[in-house]
């Protein structure tokens, strides 16, 4: 049996509609906090059990007679999200799960300035310490992050933001289909390579694109890291999350988010999705 943890979120939720189109309703099993909001996965024959990070024998109930286990990032970071997920990789080591599979990211490292990628880095290296074969899913940026990055750009016109380097926009909808993949035909030893769209875009690339698809001029405009936070701050964000996002621009400044790679296309079979086509989207949902 695939489980399949957070598949109340939206990723967990696309990997496994992707897996109902590959494999059968009762090979599939999801790990959720709220078995309520999976109750229509459960009518359509998807085994669906209570499963909490916090509560390590919920997770063994989850995770009972599981093949492969899929922990979905648990989203939260520092010391209590690296428990998490060691208490998911403990439970499906006893589980007897054969093989257990994290949604990491492209920029895994343990020295990355952008914080979450040295919070993906120590799972990583939970995984590897394991002695369990495990499935490191690099994934591309979420292209959903770009959209959260222009902020009220498409009101105002700017798109306000430090000095960056191109990243590998990613959409959730591609990586979940790779994810069913990847789950359904069993592949990768370890780190994948990087799960990416065909392109990576820079600031002042999305603030062309913004205008293309809003039909009116995005300008960019380069402020300092400090200026920046700042402005986060005095917007109503916690100092520690305005660092945290100043920190994706001094990691993409080194680079860390630029490669771009064919192996998410070849698992797909199909192109990527390109980010005006995620804007788009958004936008159309919005005026909907």
């Amino acid at each position: 049996m695939i489980i399949v943890t957070g598949a109340n979120g939206q990723l967990g939720r696309a990997v496994v509609e992707g897996l109902l189109k590959r494999v059968p309703a009762e090979r599939i099993g999801v790990s959720v906090r709220d078995p309520n909001q999976a109750q229509d996965l459960q009518e359509r024959g998807v085994r669906v059990r209570r499963g909490d990070f916090d509560d390590a024998e919920s997770l063994r109930r989850a995770f009972e007679g599981a093949s492969q286990v899929l922990i979905i990032s648990s989203g939260t970071l520092g010391e209590a999200g690296i428990r998490h997920h060691r208490t998911a990789i403990e439970a499906a080591k006893k589980s007897g799960a054969d093989r257990v599979l994290y949604t990491s990211h492209m920029g895994s490292s343990p020295t990355s300035r952008f914080a979450p990628m040295i919070h993906h880095a120590a799972t990583e290296q939970l995984l590897g310490d394991s002695g369990m074969a495990f499935t490191s899913l690099r994934n591309g940026f979420y292209a959903a992050s770009a959209l959260m990055l222009l902020g009220d750009a498409l009101r105002t016109g700017e798109l306000i933001a430090p000095e960056d380097g191109p990243v590998a926009w990613t959409a959730h909808a591609d990586l979940a289909e790779a994810t069913a993949a990847i789950l359904s035909e069993p592949r990768f030893e370890g780190p994948t390579p990087n799960l990416t769209a065909s392109e990576a875009i820079d600031m002042e690339g999305i603030a062309a694109i913004a205008s293309e698809v809003a039909g009116r001029t995005i300008r960019r405009i380069v402020v300092s890291d400090e200026e920046y936070r700042d402005r986060l701050i005095s917007q109503g964000l916690p100092e520690a999350r305005a660092a945290m996002l100043t920190g994706i621009f001094q990691a993409s400044r080194q680079g860390d988010f630029a490669q771009v790679d064919p192996a998410l296309a070849n698992l797909i079979g199909r192109p990527p999705i390109h980010f005006r086509e995620v804007l788009k989207e958004s936008m159309d949902r919005q005026s909907s």
